[in-house]
Order: C-alpha cells, then structure tokens, then sequence
C-alpha cells in the first residue's frame, strides 16, 4: 500500500509542503523516483540501498515506486532521504505505527551506515511546520541550534536512523533528544569559545574600530546618519582616503540584531546552505563586498540562489570600485534600493527575494582615482565624463547620502590624537533608533517612510522651507531627492533628539547631496 510522509521542499526562499508517497507492489525489481526530482534526488536511490544493507535490513525484491507531490513544481536537495527510506521501512513493516508520520516534517541526508547529516533550510521548515500545524519536525542533529529559533513546536534532533526507530516506537522521548543534542552543542560551543578567546587574545590589535581612521569626519558624520536612518550612501574620493576602511567598520556602528532579525537572516543562509556547525544561527549584522567582477545574477540572485543584495540582508552591502562593476549589473540595484525587494521573473514562475539592508558604494572620482583639481590627476575631460556616466543619474537618485572624501592632510596623518570609537557612536545610533520605534510603533526606520509619513512627521517651518525652494532651484532636486532630503532630516533631527527638523538639520541634509 502506499504510505504518505511529509518533508518540504523551497521555492526561491519560499518554503511549501512535499507529500512523499512509498508504494511497493508486484513486478520487476526496480525503484524509482518521480515527481521532477533534480540529480541529488535521484542518486538517493543508491544512499537508501547501500543504507539498507549497512543497517541489516532486507531491501524488498518489489517494484518501489516514490512519488514527491505536488509533481508539476521542480524540488532539489538531498533532504528527502530519510522521509523515503521510513516509507521502504514502513511498508515492510518496521514501523507499525504509520499514523505518527502525519504530525510531523521530516528532512534528512542520510549516509551509507545510517548517520543522518545536515540538511539546508531546517529553520525554514520549523516555520512552515508550526504554520501548518504539524506537531514538530524531525531535523538532523547538525540543524537543530537554528531549527530551535521557532518556538511553540516539537523540534526532534535525531543523528541516526536507530534513534528514529526509537523515537516512532517511543523508546525514547523528545526531551531525551533535546538534552543530547543540548550537551554536544554545549561541547562544540565551549570549543568554539575557547578558539575565540585564544584568537581574541592573539589578535586584540586587529579588532576594527571608527577609531581607526584619521580625519574624514563628514564620512563619519555620514554613516552615522545613515546607521541610525537605514539610508543608503555613496562615497567617492581619492586613493587611500579612507572609503573602504570606514565602510568596513561600518557594522560596529549598528546596533545588535533583534530576535526577528535573526531569524529572518538565518533563514535566508540556512536555505542558501551558508550556516555551519560552528556557526548554526546568524548573529551578527552580515558584511557583504562582492567582486566588480559579479555578475547581474551573482549580484540579484536567480531562479536557484539567493544574491548578494539579499545575503545582505539586517547588515551591509558594500560595492567597493563601484566604477568598475559592469553597467547593467549596477542597475540591477535599482528595484532593491527603490522597492525593498528582488523580483526574478522567468517563462513559468516569477519569485520574490526581500532586500533589507543599508548599500554603501565606494569609487574614485576619474579613471586615474583622482579629483581633476588634484595635480596627480592627468585624464582628460572626455575620460572622466565617460567613466563618470558608469553612476547613471536614477541610480545616484536613490542613494541618501553622498559624501566626497579627500585625502588627508600632512598634520592629520600625523595626528596621535583618536577620534570617537565605534560603541560611542552606535550609543547615538541606538538611542535615534529608539525615538523612530516609538514614532512609528515598529521597528521601521526613517528610511523606508511612505509619502503620508513624510507630510507628517518631516514637516518644516516656512524659513526652512525657502532654504529647501532654493535648493530645489539650484540642485535640481528630483522629487525622490527632495522626500529623501527629508528623511535625511528627520533622522538628523532624531540624533540631535528634537521634535521638528530644524534649518540646521535640512542644512546638514543638504551637505550630503552631489554638487
């Protein structure tokens, strides 16, 4: 008879239920796998055959026919293995209860002696599990710190078939599970506390700090702004001025993520199978600098991987040498940066990746990476507004702050004096942060305003709004800038800690825009 198993499968990074379905009846021996399974799936054949003989069990001489529904949708991924393999075990009567398989979700790998092993996407399926109402999920042990994130549902952490067996004939309970699993994480986390402190100590002159760099206070002035705001940032200057240093520091600004967060991050790495042993749940802001040579997909993500924008998400990405990036691949910034989300469309499917994050771009000025007034520069008019037209005008349109960076000057480089460290900064961060949450009873920030927001929390006074006619005037303001001017603003505002944008703050505001 056929016996009905539940696993998932993912969609982008949308996760939906795959029914298994184990049928053995008369014929030739043979097994098969249908239901639009990619190579991992069908190599599983011969993990469960090899399993089966390992472990002492008899493979049926039958016909073994897998069915994963719903057949019409492509599923990849070796985690279909144990929910098969307890079908075959189910229908030769190893597992007599057969109605425990309904409560729960069931993913795992499994090896040629019966070992299970970590699966992608674990935590994603907790999450469907509970919204499905399933009693829990049986994860491999490897996932179960990240699958454990989602209260309010049964997480089983199993490391072999033997204490599933045990588990379904209730020689074993959940708890019993749980508690194992508990003391080897505790022994793989001493470990790895141990390694850090030790490389901590060895390398306590190498932890990145605001600190670090001299002068360039407009570019921190900027990033602190954009920390407490989520705004975007451009920084364009010389060689060796600072950019790269400062925006990879950018993350000791931030303050810590929230439990949502890291949720929502950890989702997005599990399914990308970028979370390891040592590292099962992500908690800290991710730092994202892809390669100039990245392409358009590398970069947006496509019908089987999440991008580089969406890796990004809670924390930072950084386009270093954005100048060098090829065209049509900065584009693809523009509907992240305007919408908040990715939306990949092919032939058959069209899937959403979310874009949560704050983008700071870094580039030289000209070819040679220098200002033209700059003596060292020797390109010419035509070569610069060339390279120049690589940052097209909707893309500078949609970043919230641009700041250029000059080189230091002979008493700044020698300067012993240290400026403002990173947690004296993030204080001010945390503390604008804050006074948005109340404003706007979530964990919104200024940057992501709708227009009825902007008319009524960025109102202006009828000084300041001559100041912001003639900059409309002079710096030809597109509409987008002129809202984005006053989010910048307001978060200004919220970092002096007044009610109301002040003249000085949409003055400040302005500094921040391309000349």
């Amino acid at each position: 008879m056929a016996i009905s198993l539940f696993s998932c499968s993912y969609f982008g990074i949308d996760t939906y239920i795959v029914e298994v379905e184990v049928d053995l009846s008369r014929g030739l021996p043979v097994f098969n796998i249908v239901g639009m399974g990619d190579q991992a799936i069908s190599e599983s054949k011969e993990r469960i055959r090899s399993c089966f003989k390992n472990m002492e069990f008899e493979f049926p001489v039958r016909r073994v026919l897998v069915n994963l529904s719903p057949a019409n949708i492509k599923k990849k991924g070796s985690h279909f293995d144990l929910s098969i393999f307890l079908g075959i075990l189910a229908n030769i009567g190893k597992i007599p209860n057969v109605e425990i398989f309904k409560n729960y979700l069931i993913l795992g790998e499994i090896s040629l002696n019966g070992k299970i092993k970590s699966v992608t996407g674990a935590i994603n399926a907790a999450i469907l599990a509970k919204e499905k109402n399933f009693l829990g999920v049986i994860v491999p042990f490897e996932n179960y710190n990240e699958a454990k994130l989602i209260s309010g549902i049964e997480i089983v952490p199993v490391q072999n078939i033997q204490e599933v067996l045990d588990f379904f004939e209730k020689e074993i309970s959940v708890e019993e599970l749980c508690k194992k699993a508990d003391e080897k994480n505790i022994e793989i986390s001493k470990n790895k506390n141990d390694e850090i402190k030790e490389k901590d100590s060895q390398n306590e002159d190498e932890k990145i700090d605001f600190c670090d760099v001299k002068g360039q206070f407009l570019a921190k002035r900027a990033l602190e702004i954009a920390a407490a705001g989520g705004h975007n940032v451009f920084l364009i200057g010389d060689p060796g001025s600072g950019k790269s240093m400062l925006a990879k520091r950018f993350t000791t600004i931030l303050p810590e993520m929230t439990e949502e967060e890291i949720i929502e991050t950890t989702k997005i790495y599990s399914i990308s199978g970028l979370l390891s042993e040592k590292d099962p749940i992500i908690t800290k802001r991710p730092f994202r600098a892809p390669h100039y040579s990245a392409t358009e997909v590398a970069l947006a993500g496509g019908a089987t991987r999440v991008g580089e924008i969406t890796l990004a998400l809670n924390g930072v990405l950084f386009l270093d040498e954005v100048g060098e990036f090829e065209g049509k691949t900065l584009e693809t910034l523009r509907q992240p940066l305007e919408d908040g989300k990715i939306v990949i469309s092919r032939a058959n499917f069209t899937m959403t990746y979310p874009v949560k994050s704050i983008t700071i771009t870094a580039s030289n000025p000209t070819p040679s990476g220098y200002f033209p007034d700059n003596p060292l520069c020797h390109d010419s008019p035509l070569d610069i507004k060339r390279y120049q037209k690589k940052f097209s005008g909707p893309l500078l349109d949609r970043m919230d702050l641009y700041v250029e960076m000059r080189q230091l000057k002979k008493e700044e480089l020698f300067c012993e004096t240290l400026s403002e460290k990173s947690e004296v900064i993030q204080k001010r961060v945390i503390k604008a942060r804050e006074i948005q949450k109340k404003r706007f009873k979530s964990n919104m920030l200024n940057y992501a305003m709708t227009k009825r927001q902007i008319n009524k929390y960025c109102k202006i006074d009828k000084k300041t709004q001559e100041i912001m006619k003639e900059a409309v005037d002079n710096l030809k303001l597109s509409a987008r800038m002129f809202d984005k001017l006053l989010k910048v603003s307001r978060t200004i505002a919220d970092l002096a800690g007044e009610e109301n944008i002040k003249k000085e703050h949409l003055l400040e505001a302005l500094n921040y825009r391309k000349k």
